[in-house]
Formats: C-alpha cells, structure tokens, sequence
C-alpha cells in the first residue's frame, strides 16, 4: 500500500505516520508537507530513515506540485491532514484557513479525480481518498446530546467553516465524479508531538514555567477529548474497511470542561513535579476575556465507527493523559525547539 499522506508533519499527522511505518510492514509513506509553524519534522525522527519512507515539502494549493507527486508516486490512496487547524488563529486570521482547507482540498480532490482516470483499472477499484475532518462543523451542542454523523452542518468559527467547506467538496466530488471518498470528523486531540498552542500542552508548559493558565470565560466550555494514537488507529480502520461515500466520527466519549481538564493536568503535575513553593499548580489558574463564537460543548457519538468497523479506544482519558505529560516531562528540549519565537504561550483568539 502506498500512502499519500498530507500534513505528515503535523501533530497528528506525524503520529499517523509513524504509526502506518511501525505497524504495517506493508506500507510505502509520502509525506506532503508545506512545513508552516506547526510542522516539525523532528517528530518523525524515529522513522525518518525508513526505506518506505518520503517526504515531499509542497503546499497542497499548488496543482502543479500536486500532480507531480501523484504521478511520481502512483499512491493507492490519500489521508488527506494538511490544514490550518488552530480556532484562534482562525480568528486572528481567516485568509490562511480559506486557502488551505478549502483550496487545497479542492487541489487534492481534482488530482486525484484526474489521477484515478488515468490509471489501470485495478488501482482505480483500490484507490481511496480519505479526508480528515473535525467535529467542530457541526457547531455547539446543548447539555445533552452528542454529534452523530446526520448531524446538521453549523460551524461557528472561521476554521469549522473551512473545515465544513472542505467536507462539503469531498461529498460532492464522490457524488458528482465518482471519486472513491471517506470522510472521519474527529473530537479534540491531544497526547505527545503537540504544537504547544493547543490547551493540553500550553497549560502542561506554563504550569512548568510558572506562568499563568489562562481559562477561556467560566471555563465550563465542554470537549470531547481523543488520544492521537487511538485517533490514528481509527483512520487506518476507516482506511482498510470504511464503506466508500460514507462518514465516521471518531471519539472516545471523553467529555470534560476546559476546567476540569486544566484542574486534572495540574494535579498530575502536582504529583509528578512538585511546584517547589508546595502550592498546587491550580494556583496559577487565570480567567480570560472568552474567544467570540466559542462554542459551549462538543460530544461525539462513535457508534458507526465501534460497531461497524470494530474500533475502540485503547487508551482511557486517565491513561492517556498521564502518558501525554509524562512525555512533556521527558521531552522539554523538544519544546524548546518548536517554539521559535514566534509564539510565546498567549491565548489567541480574543479579539481586541
């Protein structure tokens, strides 16, 4: 199988990636990656030197890259990651979210719709295009419920709404050109490799600096919280076994408030790193100004993708997460290294 991997140098892309190159001696890995802040190619160092292993650095908007890499290749299929994912940046800057998650996609899906016509028809039979995607399109849930995959489309941020276009393309392109396509909408991720920005590893990072922990408004915002590893092992199920046209959301009924998740990191922390005043890091907890349109709660429901496919988390949220600062603990340098400057711990998103 030979993998056609956008955004491989992202979080969960990287995770993917070497998840795919450890655990299927079968498989052939194209990195396509354009590297923005949020790449990091360190983070495949364990795998960098695999022969069943490329990387390609190319912006997914580019058509004329794209093609080559299509045709250079020959791949069987597409995990299409590559995107502007961050919610505030979405906010502080839309432009980059349109390009990307729109453009892009569309760039991907005409390749591969023009790729796959020119190909032997075994490859055309084989051939898939799968699209990862967020639950964030589906905008904000109640106190009850959850996200199923009839769930009307109601993105509220920037970023879902590029997110939701992008959705819309794949679905079009299935329906209009045949296009093999399968579509996961995951809930939030986190676990090791995480550009320090997102909630987990910005408030594991601060607590270790000393610094504040900054809660967006009351702090009562609900998630639905999915280990990246559990979340790679689902988009190679979707892969393998999805029914092509269809969509899955993957999560692990992980629901927590921001509050509760940034009270959980500091007494893990409180238990592995003492703060050397003695104070409970939930000390450095700080109420900020909320970001606009943030939704209230998430929740995934993953029916489809547990009884029909046979996934399941094999992480609890307990484990996972005393994994994920485990690996901060052990990794600073890394950190150090992805921070280069250009963002110094600050919750974007809060409009001035």
């Amino acid at each position: 199988m030979r993998l056609l991997v956008t955004g491989g140098a992202g979080f969960i892309g990287c995770a993917l990636v070497r998840q795919l190159l450890e655990e299927e001696s079968s498989a052939v890995v194209i990195n396509v990656d354009k590297l923005t802040y949020a790449g990091n190619l360190e983070s495949l160092e364990s795998v960098s030197r695999s022969p069943q292993y490329y990387f390609e650095r190319a912006d997914i908007c580019d058509s004329s890259a794209i093609h080559q890499l299509f045709h250079r290749y020959e791949p069987n299929a597409v995990i299409h990651l590559a995107s502007e994912t961050h919610v505030d940046r979405s906010i502080d800057g839309p432009s980059a979210f349109m390009q990307t998650n729109i453009l892009g996609t569309y760039t991907l899906l005409e390749t591969a719709r023009e790729y796959i016509a020119g190909t032997r028809s075994s490859l055309k039979e084989r051939f898939r295009f799968l699209h990862v995607s967020t639950d964030e399109v589906f905008g904000s849930l109640g106190p009850i419920g959850s996200f199923s995959e009839t769930t009307r489309y109601a993105p509220n941020s920037p970023y879902a709404a590029s997110k939701a276009s992008a959705d819309h393309l794949v679905r079009a392109w299935h329906s209009t050109y045949g296009l093999p396509v399968l579509i996961t909408n995951c809930s939030n991720n986190f676990g090791p490799f995480q550009f320090p920005e997102k909630l987990v590893p910005l408030m594991i990072l601060n607590a270790l600096e000393e610094k504040p922990l900054p809660v967006y408004g009351d702090g009562q915002n609900v998630r639905d919280w999915l280990y990246v590893e559990d979340h790679c092992r689902a988009v190679r199920r979707v892969l393998a076994t999805g029914k092509v046209g269809e969509s899955y959301n993957i999560g692990a009924r992980n629901e927590r408030t921001n509050l509760e998740l940034v009270r959980e990191l500091c007494r893990i922390l409180d238990e592995l790193q003492p703060r050397q005043n003695g104070r409970s890091y939930q000390d450095l907890i700080h109420f900020v100004q909320d970001r606009p349109g943030h939704d209230r709660r998430y929740a995934i429901d993953p029916t489809r993708v547990t009884e029909e496919l046979g996934w399941a988390p094999l992480e609890t949220f307990k484990s996972a997460l005393l994994k994920t600062v485990k690996w901060y603990l052990a990794n600073l340098p890394w950190c150090e290294r992805v921070r280069d400057g250009s963002y110094q711990g600050e919750r974007l998103g809060v409009l001035q």
